[in-house]
């Protein structure tokens, strides 16, 4: 999992507030529940000493919101009278939560949000297509692709002197249409970065479009017959389809992660050989089983990099401050451009301490060389 969109939380001082809040408006009095929750997280806030200018920046975030369809949560992140990151959630958080301290509060925006995976869907027929692409972590965006060829798209049937001259033109439209589309779904491809290109509709349209992609995105094209763009079609099937093959793509990423720290002969596991690499920059990817109710922590400087299990391990750092430990490992992860890979507990039980990280390099001095 990439980090880069938490950056902003980084780049200012603290202390912070981060709010989880299940915003579903799925009910007659949802209106009335959401105020309920989001009454008693200020109190908690308020309790903790959070800033009133901070409490209300997020107060206009909450309260003024784009309610979407279903159930859902929202993530909000402020501190010193502004709100510096908010995100839906897909779902509702696991529990309404409410922190003010020296770091933002991320993992559980984290642990829901697991891997991301941009995608590129195109629904096609012979006269065009419609598009969606999605970025990692991003919201959906959508395209309509029409064709320059509008004559000719039906074969004739048998018989006529001019059958084969009609049969011609109308496979040069289809053939003109399916590249139009296909131009569109590598710029859209290129732009959020798919790993995922899922090609629909029509079969003879997608068998065009997908032998036009370039040999680049070959290997990411899926290609099916279910979807239509016939108003009212059910797009069920699709929408399974695409789910799986995201699913699937980030379950490989998964395994990956998983087979690289394996390959390292134990450098890299457990919580002190973590923040060791971490003080190196050395950190490829960090692993971490997802833990609600781990509460360990870790002592942290100004900088990324300052981060220790004990505050005498922090040379040159005169006020250093204790702070949640997934708090400040997610830290030193995004100042140093390290990816994240959240496990389910059953997805790792070798990790020591529930953490472990696959190294940029290994050199002898690594702590846990040979076993951490």
């Amino acid at each position: 999992m990439q980090l880069s969109f938490l950056r902003p939380l980084y780049d200012r001082p603290g202390p912070w507030c981060s709010v989880y809040l299940d915003a579903s408006l799925d009910t007659e009095d949802a209106h009335a529940a959401l105020d309920l929750r989001w009454r008693d997280l200020q109190r908690r806030l308020a309790e903790q000493g959070a800033d009133e200018p901070t409490v209300a920046a997020i107060d206009r975030v909450i309260r003024g919101h784009d309610p979407m369809p279903g159930d859902y949560g929202l993530a909000v992140f402020g501190t010193r009278g502004r709100v510096v990151l908010s995100e839906y959630l897909s779902a509702p958080p696991r529990r309404d939560l409410a922190a003010y301290a020296p770091l933002p509060h991320v993992m559980p925006l984290l642990a829901q949000r697991g891997e991301q995976v941009a995608w590129v869907r195109v629904v096609a027929d012979r006269t065009g297509a419609d598009a969606m692409s999605v970025s990692a972590g991003g919201v959906p965006r959508r395209a309509h692709v029409v064709g320059r060829e509008s004559h000719q798209l039906r074969r004739v049937q048998p018989g006529g002197w001019s059958q084969s001259r009609y049969q011609r033109a109308a496979m040069e439209a289809w053939h003109h249409n399916a590249g139009d589309v296909t131009a569109a779904t590598v710029e859209l491809a290129e732009r959020v970065g798919a790993e995922v290109v899922v090609v629909a509709g029509d079969v003879r349209a997608t068998g065009m479009i997908a032998a036009q992609m370039p040999d680049r995105w070959q290997d990411m094209v899926v290609r099916t017959d279910a979807g239509s763009r016939a108003g009212g079609a059910d797009q069920t099937l699709l929408d399974d389809l695409t789910v799986q093959t995201i699913a699937e793509v980030a379950d490989q990423r998964i395994s990956a992660a998983l087979d690289r720290f394996g390959m390292q002969e134990d450098v890299g596991a457990g919580l002190d050989a973590v923040v060791a690499a971490l003080q190196r920059n050395q950190v490829d990817t960090m692993l971490i089983v997802d833990d609600p109710s781990a509460d360990g922590e870790l002592w942290i400087g100004p900088a990324a990099t300052d981060i220790a299990t004990e505050p005498g391990q922090l040379p040159g750092v005169g006020d250093p401050e204790r702070v949640r430990a997934d708090a400040a490992l997610v830290r030193a992860l995004v100042g140093t451009d390290a990816e994240l890979t959240v496990l389910g507990p059953d997805e790792a039980p070798q990790l020591i301490d529930g953490v472990g990280a696959v190294l940029r390099y290994v050199d002898p001095s690594t702590p846990g060389r040979g076993g951490a």
